[in-house]
């Protein structure tokens, strides 16, 4: 394992990608996610643990979200004189103390606490992630190194709720949260010996997101990011229900289907890497409009057991290389204001997260799953329609240069 000062000549130099570095943030990536997930499958022992409804508790997962939309915005101008790699190590530092308050909180206050931690260094890490990829790697294997990052998003997709779930059943929710802290120090140890020394490459203010936002072409670029994850999470998020409800699925059989999309989801991602770099913008839009084309067969085809698995597994396999190629696109447009970029990308997908879900609510309520893969997608193929013909893929300089 080479040193920072080492890897830093090198990439300084243009010769050797630092994949060590790399799988450092893969790792960081893995430790973020699986702690976030966590609570889904832990929330029926910790309300009972802590004497709280289930309702107050999945108010963890909402903390969560909300600061991680906070800090994307404003992390990029608070830290924009710090060493990234001692940044990157502090969010580890942050997914360290967060889990740990959570194992020993003795009630809400403590556990939403350690839930706010998480959601800062969720923040923070997704809006460095990309531009600090691109410092790790030649600029022709960026799509690669971005689709090894989001390999640990997949990873932690397929293992975080049902590992959670066995071992919180074997050993209590606390202890799931303790190991999920060592996980924590595991990747703070390796950040260190891995990660180079980064000064910030450009100055970055307040201001600099809404420049960045108002180049030509980012705009809608972010409008094409909100409709594509919006539209994913009308789907996903009452996916459960409509299997329960449409095609009567059991919950057993529920999960095994769940875990196909997991397991799709990573082979997708990892399958991105090389499609981006054949065609970024084939790949933009043939994940949005596959999955949209899926949703709205599931709604005309009625309850049928077996389409809706063939359906929820090639939605995995599609959606694994969205995030990979909107990274990409980043690392394209805007490289030299690649974390300003990053943290709208971070911010378009949270509220993605928050319009989907609470539309698909109402729409489930109204008619059920028929309305939220109707919905869905819609969504998707106007994302697709909006991809092909407004989103540019060449390098996007200020209005005023």
């Amino acid at each position: 394992m080479t040193s920072p000062s080492e890897q830093t000549g090198r990439m300084a130099g243009g010769q050797k990608p630092a994949w060590s570095a790399v799988y450092a943030m893969t790792l960081g990536v893995f430790g973020l996610v699986t702690a976030e997930f966590l609570p889904a499958s832990l929330l029926t022992p910790i309300a009972a643990d802590l004497s709280i409804s289930e309702g107050a508790a999945g108010q963890a997962v909402t903390t969560t979200a909300l600061l991680g939309f906070v800090t994307s915005l404003l992390i990029t101008a608070a830290a924009r004189g710090a060493d990234r790699r001692k940044l990157l190590m502090f969010f580890s530092v942050l997914l360290v103390a967060s889990n740990l308050l959570v194992a020993f909180a003795p009630g809400l206050p403590a556990l939403l606490l350690g839930r706010v931690l998480l959601g800062m260094a969720l923040g923070g890490f997704w809006t460095m992630a990309t531009a600090v990829t691109m410092r790790l790697v030649p600029e022709a294997l960026i799509p690669r190194a971005l689709s090894i990052l989001m390999s640990g998003v997949s990873a932690a997709t397929v293992l975080a709720a049902p590992i959670g779930s066995y071992l919180g059943e074997l050993a209590g929710w606390r202890t799931v949260f303790l190991m999920a802290a060592a996980l924590g120090v595991i990747t703070f140890f390796v950040q260190w010996r891995t990660l180079p020394s980064m000064r910030p490459t450009s100055a970055t203010k307040l201001g600099t997101m809404a420049e960045v936002l108002m180049r030509p072409g980012i705009g809608l670029g972010m409008l094409a990011v909100l409709l594509v994850f919006g539209g994913h999470f009308v789907f996903f998020t009452y996916l459960r229900a409509y299997l329960e409800t449409g095609s009567g699925f059991e919950i057993g059989s529920i999960s095994t289907i769940l875990l196909g999309f997991g397991v799709a989801n990573f082979v997708g991602t990892l399958l991105a890497g090389r499609m981006v770099e054949k065609s970024l913008r084939l790949t933009l839009v043939a994940a949005p409009l596959v999955m949209g084309t899926l949703a709205l067969t599931l709604a005309s085809s009625g309850a049928n057991p077996l389409s809706d698995i063939v359906a929820v597994v090639l939605w995995g396999l599609f959606f694994g290389g969205v995030p990979v190629a909107w990274s990409s696109w980043i690392a394209r447009t805007v490289p030299d204001q690649a974390e300003s970029a990053g943290g709208l990308f971070v911010a378009a997908i949270n509220l993605a997260i928050a319009l989907g879900a609470g539309l698909g609510g109402a729409i489930f309520d109204i008619s059920g799953g028929f309305g939220t893969m109707t919905t869905a997608g819609l969504v998707l193929i106007a994302a697709a329609f909006s991809i092909l013909v407004g989103v540019r893929l060449r390098p996007s300089v200020p209005a005023a240069a």
